[in-house]
């Protein structure tokens, strides 16, 4: 084990009568980091928590905590001795007891003013004080989901997992306690896994970010990597938005109907190869003197941007994103360049 690592998945299977769950997931998490696994429904990142959690039992590999075993096949730790919180999806709060309440019902090993003391320390840090005698009926969605993660912390848990906890909310919502969220557990140091099938969140929130599909960990890498280096066609059609053009390696880079694209490419390949190259929204600029020509052929406006999906005399797609007051019609004729640090290119 690397010094630095304080949880560390290896080569994890994991079956459900006789059905594969998992397949060889391997990756590490360092003291305080908060990692984020993210795939669409069903591909096993809540079977990780649970696994962690020591609710599955693995068929192959290990799991440590800072060094010491929790789980290999045949031997698992029981959940109570792990020091390992989770917060379900429907955050499973005790609807008879208040805020309050629900939060100290884990402190029980310390004193009456222990347990008060640190209870009004977290309804401070979760912004609930004011709800403490609430019940959860009473609460929003996002105010359960604040008392989950508070009675979570409350026992001061070597990791905080947390699966889908934003599900059911709104997107304002969603992206205000996203920050809040990190913040909090920046704060209190707290080591995190956070299952999401929503990229923007798990940007948002993640150090490190694992792309997964059909039980299968693809890439495990910052949110940038993730972006800029996808390891694969699938993680690099999963994440962000994109298109592929038809290219030809040179020398100079990737020759296409956009003109030379120059960059860091992100495999070797030798000269004169077909292959398909990844434009980002981002990557494609206005350019009224020297640009190819594209006609809009329908647009998406967001505000601040507008999303132009654009069609090159080939017929083949691209996008662009430009500032919301450049205005062109569904239509209308415009010249564009490529401006791409990156070059994702796949044979």
């Amino acid at each position: 084990m690397q010094p630095d690592v304080f949880l560390e998945v290896d080569d994890l299977h994991l079956e459900l009568g006789g059905a594969r769950l998992l397949q060889g997931v391997s990756f590490a998490i360092r003291k305080g980091e908060i990692a984020c696994l993210l795939g669409p429904s069903g591909c096993g990142k809540t079977s990780i928590l649970r696994a962690i959690a020591g609710f599955i039992e693995p068929v192959q590999g290990e799991i440590r905590l800072q060094g010491e075993v929790l789980s290999r096949p045949g031997f698992s730790r029981s959940p109570e001795k792990r020091r390992i919180s989770m917060v379900f999806q429907d955050y499973a709060l005790f609807p008879h007891m208040t805020v309050r309440d629900n939060i100290v019902f884990g402190l029980q090993g310390l004193s009456g003013r222990a347990r008060a003391d640190k209870c009004d320390f977290l309804l401070g840090l979760t912004q609930l004080d004011h709800l403490a005698r609430r019940y959860p009926h009473e609460l929003s969605g996002g105010q359960q989901q604040r008392v989950a993660l508070a009675r979570s912390l409350a026992v001061e848990p070597d990791v905080l997992l947390l699966d889908e906890p934003f599900s059911g909310l709104d997107t304002e919502l969603r992206r205000s306690l996203s920050f809040k969220i990190r913040e909090l557990l920046k704060n209190q140091r707290t080591t995190a896994i956070v299952v999401t099938h929503d990229q923007e969140e798990a940007f948002a929130l993640g150090d490190s970010v694992g792309v997964m599909a059909d039980g299968v960990l693809h890439q495990w890498a910052s949110p940038y990597d993730l972006y800029h280096k996808p390891c694969n066609r699938f993680v690099a059609d999963f994440v962000g938005r994109g298109v592929f053009l038809p290219g030809t390696t040179s020398e100079g880079g990737v020759e296409t109907e956009l003109g030379l694209l120059r960059g860091q490419i992100n495999r070797q390949l030798p000269s004169g190869r077909e292959v398909q190259v990844l434009l980002r929204p981002d990557d494609v600029m206005l350019d009224g003197a020297c640009g190819r020509e594209a006609i809009v052929s329908n647009k998406h406006f967001m505000g601040t941007s507008t999303l132009y999906m654009l069609r090159l005399p080939s017929g083949h797609q691209i996008e662009s994103n430009l500032p919301s007051h450049e205005d062109f019609a569904v239509g209308s004729s415009i010249r564009v360049r490529v401006d791409a640090d990156h070059l994702i290119v796949f044979e």
